[in-house]
């Protein structure tokens, strides 16, 4: 029986695993942590998630809503787990992170088919179908040896994430809980808490944004980071309205006399109790010093306790265009000639990567390319086709990207610009998406493809 090997059990390493091994097949996983951490990570459980909304929009009419709805057909582990361990956030998925990593862990060391080996990997079997599921923040020596079997086509980006705050220590005073546009009448508290501002605090606190000291990078490295992560001070150097008609825009919210605020800051629950919030597209790389002077600048805030800075880090991907083919393996002739990754010697298996090492970018994207490595992983051991979703899926859409033939291959959520067009032109945004989603689930509902 050949042997499947799986570095990595961030999310796209688990969905795999979870996939293969439910269809029969026996599958190795190798998780390095916690003998060995990373910079970003603190436990040593499997999909460790660096903040609780990372499963974004639930609507279905949404691209990431209606990829997760695919995943959910597909018997997705990560999707049953985000579920089993979510936490109230008005349309979004958030979770518990520390419920949500231990489930899965839990539910893959006790499914029948999946070994798991606690140790870093230093090189890959020649003799084994190998899947590199090893993140964006794939360990250093790792990654060069990547580097070497690909020659220069791995490109990299700065991501940052968000603080996270104690909730007792926020002055409710001034902060309030409510929804954007949530009607006068209602009797729901609303899952986000809102930090107003006035003209003259908010423009003293970007100018504090932008003067704030940074954390530097490395000398031989360039910053770049991802266009719909940027870190807070990044946006507020361009301009003094852009966070305003941004991530602080108020638009939707008013006090209790109807009156409007300049700017709003939106806190949500980081768990289900609500003793923790995050920072609404806070994300910063600014010192952990420099984050609480700054932070605290605003009267809410002004006591603020942190249970997490914000932090930033570098995210490992490939040019996946160039180096890989439409299931996620490594084009053919990459793997001709012997090579330090597999130990001097030449691979006899196809080789696959999957998350987001391979340019996609957020979670879901990343557990989605898990299962799509996964079913294109059992359909060859079948002797069958890889695996081909249409792109007027979600899924498919997501795959296309990685043969996408863009000049400058950046990572990307899943979003509607992928899709295949709808044949007849709808203008209106919300009827237009709900089409699109009707049409793939139309699909879903003729097919079951690798089920």
């Amino acid at each position: 029986m050949k042997k499947i090997h799986i570095i990595g059990a961030g999310l796209a390493g688990c969905e795999a695993a979870w996939q293969i091994a439910k269809r029969g097949h026996p599958v190795t996983l190798f998780e390095m942590r916690p003998e060995v951490k990373t910079e970003v990570h603190e436990s040593g459980n499997f999909a460790e998630l660096v903040c609780s909304n990372s499963f974004r929009s639930s609507k279905v009419e949404n691209a990431v809503g209606l990829i997760k709805r695919e995943m959910e057909i597909m018997d997705s582990l990560i999707i049953q787990c985000a579920k089993a361990t979510a936490v109230p956030a008005g349309n979004s998925l958030s979770v518990n992170r520390a419920e949500f990593g231990k489930l899965v862990t839990e539910k893959i060391e006790e499914t029948a088919n999946i070994t798991v080996v606690r140790k870093k990997v230093e090189e890959l079997d020649p003799e084994a179908l190998n899947i590199i599921a090893t993140g964006p923040v794939t360990e250093e020596g790792f990654a060069q040896k990547i580097l070497s079997l690909i020659g220069e086509n791995s490109l990299y980006f700065y991501d940052a994430i968000a603080p996270i705050l104690d909730a007792d220590s926020i002055d409710y005073d001034i902060a309030f809980w409510a929804d954007r546009y949530q009607e006068e009448d209602s009797e729901e508290v609303g899952d986000y808490l809102n930090i107003p501002f006035d003209r003259e605090t908010y423009e003293a606190f970007v100018e504090s944004l932008i003067n704030a000291e940074k954390i530097p990078t490395k000398d031989f490295e360039k910053e770049k980071f991802f266009e719909a992560c940027l870190p807070i001070e990044v946006v507020a150097s361009r301009g003094i309205k852009t966070l305003a008609f941004g991530i602080l825009k108020p638009i939707g919210l008013h006090d209790k006399d109807g009156n409007k605020f300049h700017a709003v800051m939106q806190l949500r629950k980081e768990n289900k109790e609500g003793t923790a919030l995050n920072m609404v597209g806070c994300q910063t790389r600014m010192k952990y010093g420099e984050q609480k002077r700054v932070f605290s600048m605003i009267p809410a805030l002004r006591n603020a306790e942190f249970f997490r800075y914000g932090s930033m880090h570098r995210n490992t991907f490939l040019n996946a265009p160039q180096v890989l083919k439409s299931d996620f393996s490594l084009k053919k002739e990459l793997l001709e000639e012997p090579s330090e990754m597999f130990g001097g010697k030449t691979a006899s298996e196809k080789l696959y990567f999957a998350g987001q090492i391979t340019g996609v970018e957020g979670y879901i994207e990343s557990a989605a390319s898990g299962l799509l490595v996964g079913l294109n992983v059992v359909n060859l051991l079948e002797d069958k086709e890889p695996v081909s979703f249409p792109r007027i899926t979600a899924l498919g859409a997501l795959n296309s990207h990685i043969g996408s033939e863009l000049k400058r291959y950046q990572p990307s959520n899943v979003n509607y610009s992928m899709v295949e067009p709808l044949e007849k032109r709808i203008r209106n945004k919300q009827e237009k998406q709900k089409a699109l989603s009707d049409r793939s689930l139309a699909w879903f509902a003729e097919n079951t493809p690798n089920q």
